[in-house]
């Protein structure tokens, strides 16, 4: 990874690239930190700290603190990420956008501005949303309905300049803007949430105990490091033949391929949707100001990522294995909307390819239906691994960091994409050099 943004830098076009989404990604972080106009931070701090755990923490963290600093950045890309996903599910559901998306490029741009508009709409109802609410706690300057307005206007400005300044970087940078932003607004806590282990396990400690446990630490950071790289490069391929045939006078075809299934299909969204549903709950009562006692109080508890795993409250790890069975079923729902095995058989089928020892057609369909499914099980199950592992120690030892296997997988996904762009526009930048010579 090294060497080749060694060699990266020496080619200027590249550079150029590199720093430009450098000096954008300063912007944001620079945005993170100017606070909203009447809106007091130490009173919305003291208030995110009076909320159960981690309904917000996954929020704050997808924000890269901006959420917590209450700054005009404080949505972030997440109304942005949201609409990208509807509009990803609304493209298999209504038949025109999947038209549309099939139609080349001006399809792609129409639904590129489909989804900019969603992004808005989202923004104005969150920021709206977070504008009542802070003006239910009280923790407005004046409190009054031009307060409100004033919060939301600043949020949905906020949200669309990070919009815009992802797209910046997807033109004229490195990467996918918007994942690009994703990833340094996670790398933000990384510094914090070191620090909180430190002060937990090392600070204080006689140097064999602070010794032994660094050593834990770290071993169980680079498992996880290690495990989230392999899954995100595991693939099963399947061979595929192609017939010969004539055309003209040539004989044409014969050739060998294959089709690439990863091991973890749908990437981070399951994660991601399953942890949007377990902490809609108490994020949708912390702002109406509700803390509903009893069962419900209970059930609430048990929704919060805060309270598993945790021995002295054993029953809410009922909310772990909901969250296990969530993500298991968001990983086989968004792949099935994704993966179409009959129009892979279809089109294998035209181009007169088949499956070594598979009949085409239904057959075909089926074997590769059951492939699948055995893929997105292994996947599943790694993204269980990843993302139960930082709970439970977050639980078990109190080891209360932001970061975990959502993060971790974001991580690796962005950085191992980033660096195979750039190692395609140097190869391509390579051949045009030789051709040009």
């Amino acid at each position: 990874m090294l060497t080749t943004l060694k060699n990266a830098f020496k080619v200027k076009e590249i550079k150029n690239r590199i720093l430009f989404t450098l000096m954008i990604l300063v912007v944001v972080r620079l945005g993170a930190q100017l606070p909203i106009p009447g809106v007091s931070r130490d009173v919305f701090a003291a208030w995110f700290e009076a909320q159960t755990g981690g309904a917000f923490n996954f929020f704050d963290q997808m924000t890269g603190g901006a959420f917590t600093q209450m700054s005009v950045f404080a949505l972030n890309i997440t109304p942005y990420i949201t609409s990208s996903i509807i509009m990803q599910l609304m493209t298999i559901a209504i038949p025109k956008l999947e038209e549309m998306q099939k139609d080349g490029e001006d399809g792609r741009k129409k639904i590129r501005e489909y989804t900019r508009y969603v992004t808005i709409a989202l923004a104005v109802i969150e920021g709206l949303a977070m504008g009542i609410g802070l003006y239910r706690g009280g923790n407005l300057m004046h409190n009054n309905v031009l307060d409100i307005i004033m919060v939301t206007a600043a949020l949905v400005a906020g949200a669309s300049l990070v919009m815009w300044l992802g797209e910046q970087i997807t033109e004229k940078g490195i990467g996918n803007g918007i994942s690009i932003i994703l990833l340094i607004n996670i790398i933000s806590t990384i510094p914090s949430d070191f620090k909180l282990l430190y002060d937990k396990f090392l600070s204080g400690k006689n140097i064999v105990k602070a010794g032994i446990a660094g050593i834990i630490i770290l071993a169980i950071i680079l498992f996880i490091v290690v495990f989230v790289v392999y899954l995100q490069d595991g693939e099963r391929r399947i061979p595929v033949q192609y017939s010969k045939k004539v055309v003209g006078r040539k004989m044409v075809g014969g050739s060998t391929s294959s089709i690439p299934l990863k091991v973890n299909t749908a990437g981070v969204i399951p994660i991601i949707f399953a942890s949007s549903i377990m902490s809609l709950p108490g994020i949708i009562l912390g702002f109406i100001g509700k803390t509903p006692g009893g069962i419900p109080g209970h059930i609430l508890a048990a929704l919060s990522s805060s309270n598993w795993c945790k021995p002295s409250q054993p029953i809410y790890s009922i909310g772990l294995l909901i969250y296990i069975l969530l993500v298991v079923f968001f990983a086989y729902f968004y792949t099935s909307i994704t993966f179409n095995p009959m129009e892979i058989a279809n089109n294998m089928k035209k181009q007169g390819g088949f499956i070594p020892g598979i009949r085409p057609g239904k057959p075909t369909v089926e074997y590769l239906t059951s492939i699948l499914n055995y893929v997105i099980f292994i996947g599943a199950i790694g993204l269980c691994i990843i993302a139960v592992i930082p709970i439970f120690f977050n639980g078990y030892f109190g080891a209360n960091v932001s970061f975990g296997g959502t993060s971790l997988i974001i991580i690796a996904g962005v950085v191992l994409e980033t660096i195979k762009q750039i190692e395609s526009q140097m190869l391509v930048r390579h051949y045009t050099g030789f051709l040009s010579d």
